[in-house]
């Protein structure tokens, strides 16, 4: 989701959701490490213990991992409704333009 010109704290949110904790956490562990392959490591994750939602900042992208129905309660697209839904194809990537507000 491109929040930029929501927003000064990240260019854009990536929202996804597990069926479990342990799903939850799988994805995240596969999210850093797949990334951390490419030399692109998180400032700071939060969430770890409880499973139930973990944010990945990745500062120009902030990653959010639900667990399903703690996506639901939270309805973080209600909240960033205005927000623009950017779909992402493996192997096609721009790279985005980095917002000047700050």
């Amino acid at each position: 989701m491109d929040i930029r010109k929501l927003t000064s704290i990240t260019d854009y949110f990536v929202i996804c959701n597990g069926r479990s904790n342990i799903h939850v956490e799988t994805i995240a562990e596969s999210i850093v490490s797949k990334l951390k392959g490419k030399g692109i490591r998180p400032l700071h994750i939060e969430g770890e213990k409880q499973a139930q939602w973990l944010l990945i900042d990745y500062v120009g992208v902030i990653v959010h991992v639900f667990y399903e129905p703690t996506r639901k309660f939270y309805g973080l697209e209600k909240l960033w409704v205005e927000g623009k839904k950017v779909k992402f194809q493996e192997g096609k990537r721009k790279k985005p333009k980095r917002s000047s507000k700050l």
